[in-house]
């Protein structure tokens, strides 16, 4: 069969643009031990697909309050008076690491552990470091701390998901078996 024929799958060598992308990223992300490890489709229960739905909703609203938080930025900006750096820092970054844990939700819920592990090492961690940068003084203004406690009790709220005991069942390395990466 050829290259050309929509029913031969796609090869490494054929994926172009945001799929050949999306593949170096999954295996830069997933390492070598764990990039083939994968939860079997039935242990994928119903509890396990709800959990990743309301984690996407989640991360929705961690996106929805980082561009709010980029906008009232803005907004102080085009009125003079400008906010410091740590703002536009922390707003810029903070939106690129929910679109990092969006991909790490969106392979997990495909049952890939990598994906899992990551999205539960880093809702614990994100919170943590989020409340220690947001009580140092004068760092931030009021407003970008009460930003930091909602984005805070967010992502506590995904951890809670990822560490609810289907989701452990589902991912627990005696039910893992190992598949072909898919990564595009």
């Amino acid at each position: 069969m050829s290259s050309s024929d929509p029913s031969t799958a796609n090869t490494a060598a054929e994926l172009k643009g945001l799929p050949a992308l999306l593949r170096r990223v999954g295996r830069l992300a997933a390492g070598r031990r764990q990039r083939d490890l994968r939860a079997p489709a039935q242990i994928m229960t119903h509890k396990v697909v709800q959990g990743f739905r309301a984690i996407r909703w989640i991360l929705t609203a961690e996106i929805l309050v980082g561009l709010a938080a980029l906008a009232i930025a803005f907004t102080n900006l085009a009125q003079g008076h400008p906010d410091n750096l740590a703002v536009w820092m922390r707003g810029v970054v903070v939106l690129g690491l929910t679109l990092g844990l969006g991909y790490f939700a969106l392979r997990a819920g495909e049952g890939w552990f990598w994906g899992y592990q990551r999205l539960r090492l880093f809702s614990r961690i994100f919170p943590v470091v989020t409340l220690v940068i947001a009580a140092l003084p004068g760092l931030y203004p009021f407003w970008m701390v009460l930003e930091q406690i909602v984005f805070s009790l967010l992502m506590i709220g995904i951890g809670d998901i990822t560490t609810s005991d289907a989701m452990r069942t589902a991912f627990a390395k005696s039910t893992l078996v190992r598949d072909e990466p898919r990564f595009a």
